[in-house]
């Protein structure tokens, strides 16, 4: 990379990167936490886990939404020399650095079938939902505005809004190989 030049980022990629394993993860620990009667029985941790999927998703897709939408509207333009890192390249790296928060989220959600069965499956598939309504969203805000948002590379330790992130790039709509909010491109 050239003077000045940065490595940047997609946001929803970043965003996006997480809904996969966490989905899954859940969906798996549920599976165990069924098979598992629990202290409180089947139907009362189906139901539990039923409510706290849909709070767990209405939560995480909501919330820092205010830093987001300011970020963007701040947003500044790329630079020709900055360095656009593909989709695949940015999800395995995120992945790579969560993986044992992944790994322990897991074993605290098949633990906790043991109380309420299938309720802390619930909670990680319901942040996994939370997290692609999230990625919809800021896809939609970009398909709007007609521009994508990329951040520094090296901000991303604490998540696309985290405390390091000073702000937004922004690049027209054809930039990069990720589609408005962080899907492979078609």
């Amino acid at each position: 990379m050239g003077r000045g030049a940065q490595s940047l980022v997609r946001v929803a990629v970043v965003v996006r990167a997480g809904a996969a394993p966490l989905w899954w993860l859940g969906v798996f620990a549920a599976g165990i936490g069924l098979l598992v009667p629990g202290l409180t029985g089947r139907r009362i941790g189906v139901l539990a886990g039923a409510a706290l999927f849909i709070v767990t998703a209405a939560a995480v897709a909501g919330v820092r939404r205010r830093r987001y939408v300011h970020f963007a509207e701040a947003a500044t333009r790329a630079g020709r020399t900055d360095h656009l890192q593909d989709r695949r390249v940015t999800v395995r790296a995120w992945r790579r650095a969560h993986r044992w928060q992944l790994l322990a989220a897991f074993v605290v959600a098949v633990g906790i079938s043991f109380a309420l069965p299938a309720a802390g499956g619930a909670v990680l598939a319901g942040a996994g939902a939370g997290l692609w309504a999230k990625a919809w969203w800021l896809g939609h805000r970009e398909s709007r505005a007609g521009t994508l948002l990329w951040l520094r590379s090296d901000w991303t330790a604490r998540g696309p809004v985290g405390r390091p992130v000073k702000g937004f790039r922004s690049t027209g709509i054809a930039a990069g190989d990720a589609a408005p909010g962080g899907a492979r491109r078609r």
